[in-house]
């Protein structure tokens, strides 16, 4: 497994975000080919108290590398990849991870 883990700092409208994220962002990400499995966290607290440095991650499975390439060079990667840089550009981290089994 693979997943393409997208971190959110805060931010400045809270309310804002979350209309566009779960409204409109998270629909057309959740079209795209070969996504097996979209798990979306609202980080509420750090363990060292207040609210921490990120405010939603999001895990996008895939079944491998090949097949997360593929999903990026769709349409709906494209536009998924088109949405985000136009309202959380500046707010988003992307990285590529490997699921391990029990290491």
């Amino acid at each position: 497994m693979v997943k393409l883990i997208a971190l959110y700092k805060h931010p400045e409208n809270k309310e804002k975000f979350d209309d566009h994220y779960f409204g409109t962002h998270a629909p057309i990400t959740a079209k795209i080919p070969g996504l097996q499995k979209m798990v979306v966290t609202k980080v509420v607290g750090s363990p060292m108290g207040g609210e921490g440095k990120y405010y939603l991650m999001c895990e996008m499975v895939y079944e491998s590398h090949e097949a997360l390439k593929e999903a990026m060079k769709s349409d709906e990667g494209r536009a998924s990849g088109k949405d985000l840089m136009s309202f959380a550009g500046d707010l988003v981290t992307l990285m590529i991870g490997e699921e391990l089994d029990g290491e």
